[in-house]
């Protein structure tokens, strides 16, 4: 995991990720109740790589340490059943275990796509050790998929599960479309929002109302084939630098964790 998890093209699927979170209904509305994706479009990503960096790369007490920020910052994540939404808490295993497969799933998927197919011992091996992600926090070990086979199915019958409605659609609109942020986010955003928009699910697509036509897939072929020819040529320093750069912001930064 140490070898695959810091590739930094990894982050492309992290638009993926946070949109299969919050199509589950508890999580996304969550997110809409206590994150403030409209005036701070790159907190949730900055914070969910700093902990994944922290607790994979980390010292012992690095992780330990990024596991209480988390934790703080979800402390006051807890709200009722109101108007067909249903009650959430950020602490609740399950959507925590929900979290952690979404960052694994779209890890694997990504790196698949641009590496190719993981040998099966070492698929497995990093299967293993992306519990992590999740037992840091409040995953029992027991609760993450015993292998690969047993979280294919699980995760095809949570995706099964996923809904959206007005609120959640929200969100994502907030996470595709910022309205603030630093001027070379909104250069980059179309890029990272085809990204995201390609790599989901055709039907997490339409729960999210999001475009995608035969015209859109045969350029996200296309941009896919170039990244696998390229990024693997690229000088591990520069392949690695999103992975060093957090890891430096973990150890002189205190800042609490972002939900």
């Amino acid at each position: 995991m140490r070898d695959i998890a810091g590739e930094g093209v990894l982050i492309a699927a992290g638009g993926r990720s946070i949109l299969l979170q919050i199509a589950n209904p508890a999580i996304g509305h969550g997110v809409a109740h206590h994150s403030d994706f409209a005036s701070r479009p790159l907190n949730r990503l900055r914070g969910t790589l700093t902990y994944v960096y922290a607790v994979v790369f980390g010292t012992p007490s690095e992780a330990a340490s990024a596991s209480r920020r988390v934790n703080r910052a979800h402390g006051p994540v807890v709200g009722d059943a109101a108007n067909g939404a249903p009650a959430y808490s950020a602490f609740t295993p399950e959507l925590q275990l929900w979290v952690a497969a979404t960052l694994y799933d779209s890890a694997i998927t990504m790196r698949e796509l641009v590496f190719g197919p993981l040998a099966d011992d070492v698929a497995d091996a990093l299967y293993l050790d992306y519990a992590v992600l999740g037992t840091a926090l409040q995953v029992p070990t027991e609760l993450w998929p015993a292998d690969r086979a047993a979280f294919a199915v699980y995760f095809r019958d949570r995706l099964a599960e996923l809904r959206t409605d007005a609120t959640t659609r929200a969100v994502a609109r907030q996470l595709l479309h910022p309205q603030t942020g630093p001027g070379w986010l909104h250069l980059l955003m179309p890029l990272g929002r085809f990204l995201t928009v390609g790599l989901l699910p055709p039907h997490v697509r339409d729960l999210f109302e999001l475009d995608w036509s035969p015209r859109s897939q045969r350029r996200f072929d296309r941009l896919l084939a170039f990244t696998a020819v390229v990024y693997p040529l690229l000088p591990l320093r520069l392949r690695h630098w999103p992975k060093n750069h957090y890891l430096r912001e973990v150890r002189q930064s205190s800042e609490p964790a972002v939900v």
